[in-house]
């Protein structure tokens, strides 16, 4: 099996956030052997917690991105694309959520999408191959990365025209991100995979499916560019969210009919 390769941008400052990170890009199989090829991009939340145990927030517990990826494009389910590991850091809360809760922090959402999409994005197109278009384009995460995800996704429509939002922490603020989609206008509509474990809570639980029901009234359609699913028995950590990676990345970046 073809493997693909992993490159490492350490210590990447952000004059939005005023801070710095690490950057962790896969590039699928074959990527070096096709100079003329361009490929789609998926930009995920927390970094660390994607490739390597090592690294994660629960030692020995990451989402085995790469691997996953490998194994489906080798099988021809999914397309061949780059994916680009944002670490988190001290200021997580801040950045992964669009609003001030007291005691809890947070609000800084909108700084964090001038990083993603003003610093992130263009040094991503100067260093690899991406196809340009919201159409190639993705964002994704689990938990808040679920919520800044659904936030920068739907709010920046024209750019990211896919969200993966794994166990979303909708219920921030009161459901802040309810009362947003409600208000606002989004064309085009991202494709969008949303899912949720049972073993999350019931309360969780009913406030993402009530998410997926503001989904509906604006107009996506389950089947078509909206994949909703409820996990049986699924919890809210990495080793569950490992197992989404696969059909997350069939559904948002299916491989053509005919591919190898």
């Amino acid at each position: 099996m073809s493997s693909g390769q992993l490159r490492k941008h350490e210590h990447f400052r952000s004059r939005f956030l005023r801070n710095q990170r690490e950057l962790i890009v896969y590039t699928p199989p074959g990527y070096a052997d096709q100079a003329a090829r361009r490929f789609p991009v998926l930009y995920l939340h927390d970094g660390q917690n994607l490739f390597d145990g090592a690294t994660s927030f629960i030692p020995g517990q990451d989402w085995h991105v790469g691997q996953t990826a490998d194994e489906c494009i080798n099988a021809g389910e999914v397309e061949p694309l780059i994916i680009v590991g944002m670490y988190n850091t001290k200021a997580r809360v801040r950045e992964y959520t669009p609003t001030h809760v007291p005691k809890l922090g947070g609000g800084r959402a909108d700084r964090y999408a001038k990083f993603l999409i003003e610093e992130v994005k263009p040094l991503v197109e100067r260093e690899y191959r991406i196809l340009s278009g919201a159409q190639h384009t993705g964002i994704g995460g689990s938990s808040l990365g679920g919520l800044v995800s659904l936030y920068v996704g739907l709010k920046h429509c024209t750019i990211f025209g896919k969200i993966a939002a794994l166990s979303p922490s909708v219920w921030w603020n009161h459901l802040v991100i309810h009362r947003f989609v409600e208000s606002v206008h989004v064309e085009p509509r991202p494709r969008t995979w949303l899912d949720i474990g049972t073993r999350e809570g019931p309360r969780i639980v009913q406030d993402v499916e009530r998410f997926r029901d503001v989904l509906l009234r604006k107009g996506w359609r389950l089947g078509h560019d909206l994949h909703y699913e409820r996990i049986e028995g699924a919890q809210h950590n990495e080793a569950a969210w490992a197992q989404r990676v696969r059909p997350f990345l069939r559904f948002l970046y299916p491989a053509p009919p005919g591919a190898v």
